[in-house]
């Protein structure tokens, strides 16, 4: 399975077990995470919805970003994830919003020569977990789906770690 579906699994039961809610706002990996926790077994039982919004004007418009900073560094910032993050929990009225921009393809001229992604989970509009990520896939498709995977972990090690 592309995304781990065990760990997806683990994930719903621990949500439901607490009845807690999830929704996801993407950039970089383009909908993965929302096709990721769709893939769950009953996953409506615990997922919210997502929202992919792919460049500054969509993130400015959808989830209430901070225009001016935000274009300053493409949106790819902690901030930004954190903004994203927040929005999406109030957006989609869920327990626990996650969020990730970042590039999937080098961009030299903007100086982006290694690839990565900042994401960050937010529990109830608060931030719990933000994180700079980094993936050494070549292919931009391989390098979302190393950035879902490894997001996915963090929020399942972050459940664990919650009583």
């Amino acid at each position: 399975m592309l995304y781990h579906k065990e760990t997806i699994d683990q994930i719903k039961e621990m949500l439901t077990a607490k009845q807690l809610t999830l929704s996801v706002a993407e950039s970089v990996t383009s909908g993965h995470l929302q096709a990721a926790f769709s893939s769950a077994t009953e996953a409506s039982k615990f997922f919210q919805g997502g929202i992919t919004a792919y460049n500054a004007g969509q993130k400015c418009r959808h989830l209430n970003i901070e225009p001016i900073a935000a274009l300053e560094d493409n949106c790819v910032t902690e901030n930004v994830a954190c903004e994203m993050a927040t929005q999406v929990n109030h957006l989609f009225i869920s327990d626990y919003g996650i969020a990730i921009t970042g590039y999937a393809t080098k961009m030299p001229e903007k100086g982006v020569n290694n690839l990565f992604a900042f994401f960050a989970i937010a529990y109830k509009q608060k931030i719990v977990i933000v994180k700079k990520i980094t993936s050494g896939k070549e292919e931009s498709v391989d390098a979302q789906i190393d950035y879902t995977i490894q997001v996915i972990k963090e929020f399942e090690n972050h459940l664990k770690l919650i009583k």
